[in-house]
């Protein structure tokens, strides 16, 4: 999903940049920057959104507006925490639209339905699952990272949809038989690959996961 400035009226792309200007404040006041001074732990996070940028790169498109890629959304809140997930999926919504001549109006809008909005649900789901559920290797890697990566995916899409409808973009019930659907596919995709590359790095470099602590989900277990 990439949107253009020519889809919306002005007020939308306004009110856009005014909210992710506050979650960017958010961002820069909160987020655990000093994680970021040690060498290992800022080559991951650049590594991170070069990797990226090449998923984003592979997308499919319908309608203008309705292109669909991966996201990541997860894996980068499982490996940085949200504020610096937030970051690094700025970088490659930035890079993406650097590289595909992207409409530079849109970007605050298209910033917080395809990072902000993903990260928020992803962190959402982390959290849930570690207050309802016990704190296992297995419920980690399959509940978070896995089931989790599909929702989150499934949640842009539906908040997408609504925000297009709501625009008068497209009619509610187009996007819901010739959009919405898709996203399911897409969300099957994304917790393959989510859940494989938290799998990979929970067992060979958890110290790389940041939200993943060993005496909490292997110890004892």
């Amino acid at each position: 999903m990439n949107f253009t400035a020519g889809l919306f009226a002005e007020g939308w792309l306004w009110g856009a940049y005014a909210l992710a200007s506050a979650v960017l404040v958010w961002i820069i006041r909160t987020g655990p920057w000093a994680s970021l001074r040690r060498p290992e732990r800022i080559n991951v996070w650049l590594g991170t959104s070069v990797a990226l940028m090449l998923v984003w790169r592979m997308k499919a498109g319908v309608l203008p507006g309705l292109d669909l890629h991966l996201l990541g959304a997860m894996v980068a809140t499982l490996l940085f925490g949200p504020q610096l997930a937030m970051a690094v999926l700025g970088i490659v919504l930035a890079a993406v639209m650097l590289a595909t001549g992207g409409d530079w109006p849109s970007l605050g809008l298209n910033w917080l339905l395809m990072v902000v909005w993903p990260v928020l649900v992803a962190e959402g789901v982390r959290r849930l699952v570690a207050w309802r559920l016990p704190r296992h290797f297995f419920v980690y890697v399959f509940v978070v990272a896995f089931f989790g990566s599909a929702a989150t995916v499934m949640a842009q899409g539906l908040l997408a949809s609504v925000v297009l409808s709501i625009a008068g973009v497209y009619s509610l019930e187009f996007l819901a038989s010739d959009y919405l659907p898709y996203f399911l596919l897409l969300g099957f995709s994304e917790a393959w690959l989510s859940g494989a590359v938290i799998t990979v790095m929970v067992i060979y470099r958890p110290d790389w996961v940041a939200t993943f602590d060993d005496r909490l989900y292997l110890k004892n277990k």
